[in-house]
């Protein structure tokens, strides 16, 4: 086991204890506004190019992927009142916490893609795929409201493949090339200061 796993397991089960509190309010409140599970699970792409199921709280209604893969900001009536304000102060990612434990995601690393985006990508680009994914780079920083950027777009899902995936990516390897634990920790800290002042 590296150092980063190190950090990933401890950090990862340290935070779900702590936050343990948070997670069982905010389970009640999605069960008693909206019929659903609790949690949102669907199938990115991890390491190697396997997939795996990724969890989230839900936000929105049932079946709404059908209707899309993207979410576009406020005006996407998919997403239910209590999911508007979970995406917005990023709560719905806490559960990703789960997959860190398990191996499956780091803290810090690419956000996970579904896979008909990764198809998309360049032989270059999918080095990506050869690190674990992360709750958070430098790409989820920059690109930290990206649902309100979409919702600015005429068609938002081709603005994403030809603007901000490829964009994304570039930030990527910022990280994946310079993979150390003082870039590990650079990521969190910049994360939690984004966060803090809500940009």
């Amino acid at each position: 086991m590296n150092v980063i796993r190190c950090f990933d397991f401890l950090f990862s089960l340290v935070g779900l204890i702590i936050l343990s509190p948070v997670f069982l309010l905010v389970s009640f409140i999605i069960k008693v506004t909206s019929k659903g599970p609790v949690f949102f699970k669907q199938n990115r792409v991890g390491k190697g190019g396997d997939d795996f199921k990724v969890f989230k709280f839900r936000t929105m209604y049932l079946e709404a992927e059908k209707r899309g893969l993207l979410t576009v900001g406020g005006k996407d009536n998919r997403v239910t009142a209590v999911g508007y304000y979970l995406r917005r102060f990023k709560i719905d990612e806490l559960p990703q916490l789960i997959n860190v434990l398990r191996g499956e995601m780091s803290i810090v690393g690419p956000r996970p893609e579904v896979r008909r985006y990764v198809e998309m990508y360049s032989p270059e680009q999918r080095r990506t795929l050869q690190v674990l994914p992360g709750i958070t780079d430098y790409a989820s920083i920059e690109y930290r409201n990206e649902n309100d950027l979409l919702a600015l777009a005429e068609n938002p899902e081709e603005f994403y493949i030809n603007e901000i995936m490829p964009k994304k990516i570039e930030l990527n390897f910022k990280y994946i090339n310079d993979r150390s634990l003082q870039q590990y920790f650079k990521i969190i800290t910049k994360t939690l200061i984004a966060s803090i002042k809500g940009k």
